[in-house]
């Protein structure tokens, strides 16, 4: 059990990648704290619990840090997943589209850091904290511009974040997942020429798997990454490679 004895906050828990890390986390020995504006499908796996919370206010996610420690007795890992798809080209974009995506996909992380990292440095805890990025923080794709300027925050948030808790000990890193079957990919996997678009994309040849981004978390969570931080792990089937 590689995280035996770990209390972690997931965001975006209840489906898709979110769900994947956290029941694996689970499954590696942590006491996780599930959280969703959704609620969790089914019975919680053992050693869980489950918040309601909207990322993209401070006080939510300042409450999922509280119930972590009050339920577990502490923090030492906080991913922060939550995030939403829309789209939309620039020229005819809606502000509220605009505004919804970043206030989730970006503040929404900021906000997890923040809570996280000072509850930690305040306890000296020598913490993980992951957040969710994507290939299109590092390259562009049409009718995605509010989608992309999010996951790219994410990832220089990440850097600077990991450069000001590295002396407490705190890591900071990101996960950027290519195309994975998720709720959120749907529309694409049931579009027989938007999946073949994709699936030759990648060189792989074909979209990962939600578990496939949950192995990389339990990685960055573990004490196997004690020196990783501020890095930018890319599961996408080597998309960004070309």
């Amino acid at each position: 059990m590689r995280l035996q004895n770990k209390v972690a906050v997931v965001t975006g828990a209840s489906s898709g990648i979110g769900k994947a890390i956290a029941e694996m986390f689970v499954a590696e020995g942590a006491k996780v704290v599930f959280s969703d504006i959704n609620a969790y499908p089914g019975k919680l796996p053992a050693n869980a619990v489950f918040l309601k919370a909207d990322t993209s206010k401070d006080k939510d996610v300042k409450k999922l840090v509280d119930l972590a420690v009050k339920k577990f007795g502490g923090l030492d890992i906080m991913v922060n997943n939550a995030g939403v798809g829309l789209t939309g080209e620039i020229v005819g974009m809606p502000d509220k589209v605009w505004e919804k995506v970043l206030a989730i996909n970006l503040n929404g992380v900021f906000y997890g850091v923040r809570a996280a990292a000072t509850y930690m440095k305040n306890k000296k805890i020598k913490g993980s904290i992951i957040n969710m990025a994507s290939i299109l923080g590092q390259v562009g794709f049409k009718s995605a511009a509010a989608y992309c300027s999010a996951k790219g925050g994410v990832n220089q948030l990440t850097r600077t974040a990991a450069l000001e808790l590295a002396a407490a000990g705190i890591r900071v890193n990101s996960i950027a997942p290519g195309f994975i079957e998720t709720g959120m990919t749907k529309g694409i996997k049931n579009d027989k020429a938007a999946n073949a678009g994709i699936n030759a994309a990648t060189p792989l040849g074909h979209m990962g798997e939600p578990n496939d981004i949950a192995y990389a978390a339990v990685y960055l969570a573990a004490d196997e990454a004690k020196f990783v931080t501020g890095s930018v792990l890319y599961v996408d089937g080597g998309w960004t490679a070309q």
